[in-house]
Protein backbone atom coordinates (compact mmCIF):
# COMPACT_ATOMS: atom_id res chain seq x y z
CA UNK A 1 0.00 0.00 0.00
CA UNK A 2 1.27 3.18 -1.15
CA UNK A 3 1.44 5.95 1.71
CA UNK A 4 1.64 9.58 0.53
CA UNK A 5 1.20 12.71 2.56
CA UNK A 6 0.07 10.60 5.27
CA UNK A 7 -2.78 8.94 3.55
CA UNK A 8 -3.01 5.17 2.56
CA UNK A 9 -4.26 4.81 -0.71
CA UNK A 10 -6.36 1.96 -2.00
CA UNK A 11 -4.33 -0.52 -3.68
CA UNK A 12 -6.94 -1.80 -5.98
CA UNK A 13 -8.06 1.92 -7.91
CA UNK A 14 -6.17 3.67 -10.45
CA UNK A 15 -3.39 5.87 -9.34
CA UNK A 16 -5.55 9.04 -11.00
CA UNK A 17 -8.45 8.68 -8.79
CA UNK A 18 -6.37 7.24 -5.55
CA UNK A 19 -4.25 10.68 -4.86
CA UNK A 20 -7.56 12.46 -5.04
CA UNK A 21 -7.78 10.56 -1.81
CA UNK A 22 -5.22 13.50 -0.20
CA UNK A 23 -7.37 16.26 0.71
CA UNK A 24 -6.53 19.13 -1.33
CA UNK A 25 -6.00 17.15 -4.31
CA UNK A 26 -8.57 16.35 -7.58
CA UNK A 27 -8.43 15.19 -10.09
CA UNK A 28 -6.68 18.00 -12.49
CA UNK A 29 -3.94 18.51 -9.95
CA UNK A 30 -3.67 14.64 -10.22
CA UNK A 31 -3.13 14.33 -13.52
CA UNK A 32 -0.93 17.34 -13.80
CA UNK A 33 1.48 15.45 -11.01
CA UNK A 34 1.41 12.31 -12.91
CA UNK A 35 2.43 13.64 -15.95
CA UNK A 36 5.30 15.56 -14.52
CA UNK A 37 6.29 12.17 -12.63
CA UNK A 38 6.46 10.63 -15.64
CA UNK A 39 3.70 7.68 -14.44
CA UNK A 40 0.80 6.68 -16.33
CA UNK A 41 -2.58 7.18 -14.98
CA UNK A 42 -4.57 4.58 -15.63
CA UNK A 43 -1.93 2.17 -13.56
CA UNK A 44 -2.98 0.53 -10.23
CA UNK A 45 -1.72 1.70 -7.12
CA UNK A 46 -0.60 -1.80 -6.27
CA UNK A 47 1.61 -1.82 -9.44
CA UNK A 48 3.70 1.26 -8.90
CA UNK A 49 7.58 1.17 -8.50
CA UNK A 50 9.08 2.58 -5.11
CA UNK A 51 10.98 4.95 -7.59
CA UNK A 52 7.62 6.24 -9.22
CA UNK A 53 6.10 6.52 -6.00
CA UNK A 54 8.88 8.79 -4.48
CA UNK A 55 8.12 11.00 -7.91
CA UNK A 56 4.98 11.34 -6.78
CA UNK A 57 5.82 12.09 -3.19
CA UNK A 58 8.29 14.84 -3.97
CA UNK A 59 6.29 16.63 -6.61
CA UNK A 60 2.97 16.88 -4.15
CA UNK A 61 5.34 17.97 -1.42
CA UNK A 62 7.31 20.91 -3.61
CA UNK A 63 4.06 22.41 -5.42
CA UNK A 64 1.35 21.56 -2.82
CA UNK A 65 -1.08 22.35 -0.02
CA UNK A 66 -2.25 19.19 1.23
CA UNK A 67 -4.17 17.34 4.21
CA UNK A 68 -3.08 19.56 7.43
CA UNK A 69 -2.08 22.88 5.84
CA UNK A 70 -4.63 23.03 3.22
CA UNK A 71 -7.66 22.16 6.03
CA UNK A 72 -5.85 24.99 8.00
CA UNK A 73 -6.34 27.19 5.33
CA UNK A 74 -9.38 26.66 4.75
CA UNK A 75 -10.54 26.93 8.03
CA UNK A 76 -8.47 30.18 8.14
CA UNK A 77 -10.43 31.73 4.93
CA UNK A 78 -13.66 30.91 6.67
CA UNK A 79 -13.10 32.45 10.27
CA UNK A 80 -11.38 35.46 8.06
CA UNK A 81 -15.24 35.51 6.07
CA UNK A 82 -16.81 35.27 9.41
CA UNK A 83 -14.92 38.33 10.75
CA UNK A 84 -15.02 40.91 8.57
CA UNK A 85 -18.70 39.96 8.33
CA UNK A 86 -19.38 39.70 4.81
CA UNK A 87 -22.48 37.89 3.05
CA UNK A 88 -20.64 34.72 2.74
CA UNK A 89 -19.56 34.92 6.31
CA UNK A 90 -22.25 35.43 8.09
CA UNK A 91 -24.20 32.50 6.19
CA UNK A 92 -21.28 30.21 7.55
CA UNK A 93 -22.33 31.95 11.06
CA UNK A 94 -26.01 30.86 10.66
CA UNK A 95 -25.02 27.71 9.68
CA UNK A 96 -26.58 27.92 6.15
CA UNK A 97 -25.58 27.42 2.75
CA UNK A 98 -23.53 29.74 1.33
CA UNK A 99 -23.63 28.98 -2.36
CA UNK A 100 -26.95 30.43 -3.05
CA UNK A 101 -29.12 27.37 -2.50
CA UNK A 102 -32.36 27.38 -1.46
CA UNK A 103 -33.61 27.54 1.66
CA UNK A 104 -37.10 27.26 1.94
CA UNK A 105 -37.20 23.45 0.93
CA UNK A 106 -33.96 21.09 1.17
CA UNK A 107 -30.77 22.00 2.37
CA UNK A 108 -30.91 19.87 5.29
CA UNK A 109 -27.54 19.01 5.51
CA UNK A 110 -26.40 22.58 6.63
CA UNK A 111 -30.06 23.23 8.56
CA UNK A 112 -29.13 20.31 10.40
CA UNK A 113 -32.50 18.08 11.42
CA UNK A 114 -36.14 19.64 11.36
CA UNK A 115 -37.41 21.13 14.07
CA UNK A 116 -41.12 20.40 13.99
CA UNK A 117 -43.76 22.84 14.87
CA UNK A 118 -44.32 22.11 19.14
CA UNK A 119 -47.68 20.68 19.61
CA UNK A 120 -49.31 21.91 23.30
CA UNK A 121 -51.89 19.27 24.43
CA UNK A 122 -54.85 21.17 25.45
CA UNK A 123 -55.42 20.92 29.61
CA UNK A 124 -58.27 18.81 30.32
CA UNK A 125 -61.58 20.80 30.85
CA UNK A 126 -62.95 20.79 34.21
CA UNK A 127 -66.97 20.79 34.36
Amino acid sequence: MARIAGVDLPREKRIEIALTYIFGLGRTSARKILSSARVNPGKRVKDLTEEEIGRIRGIIEQEHKVEGARRTEVSLSIKRLMEIGCYRGLRHRKGLPVRGQRTRTNARTRKGPRKGAIVKKKAPSKK
